[in-house]
């Protein structure tokens, strides 16, 4: 067994997100993030060149797996540009890759616009997001703690 590189200049102490490379994609970047203080790291379609048309919805493998640490979940969320520019969104945004799911990560695509949208193996469609999560305990119970807002429901904390 190879013993793993020591850990990057600055990642002391930092959760780990281990990658693997699938058959469909031996040669793209992994995830990354665009600045140093960017949250999401933009993952890339790994499927060869396809056209999104108007009102159309299509998984689209990245050609990666995961294995996440526990507690950690990964939300795929869409890119700001790629909604502004050419209305495509992530219907289920944000999608969850819980730590024990070991299968590709696919990206929901949602063309809103009435417009084809051409994408390219390699382009970039969605961004990854880590958060620590938590899994409490879920009770039954005959009441509630009251609070100040009660069941006031949509709306009623003000207008606007």
């Amino acid at each position: 067994m190879v013993n793993p590189p020591p850990p990057a200049s600055g990642t002391e102490g930092r959760s780990e997100v281990r990658i693997r490379r699938l058959e469909n994609n031996p040669d793209l970047p992994l995830p990354e993030r665009a600045s140093a203080g960017a949250a999401g790291y933009d993952v890339r379609s790994a499927e060869g060149d396809f056209v999104l048309r108007p009102g159309e919805t299509r998984a689209v493998g990245t050609g990666l797996a995961l294995e996440l640490p526990a507690g950690v979940e990964c939300q795929v969320r869409p890119r700001s540009g790629l909604a502004l520019r050419s209305g495509i969104t992530l219907p289920n945004a944000p999608g969850t890759i819980d730590p024990d799911y070991r299968g590709e990560v696919k990206v929901i695509l949602h063309n809103l616009s009435g417009h084809p949208l051409e994408v390219a193996r390699g382009d970039r469609i969605a961004q990854l997001v880590f958060a620590r999560f938590e899994s409490p305990v879920v009770r039954e119970a005959d009441r509630l703690e009251g609070s100040a807002r009660g069941e006031g429901g949509f709306g009623s904390t003000g207008v606007g």
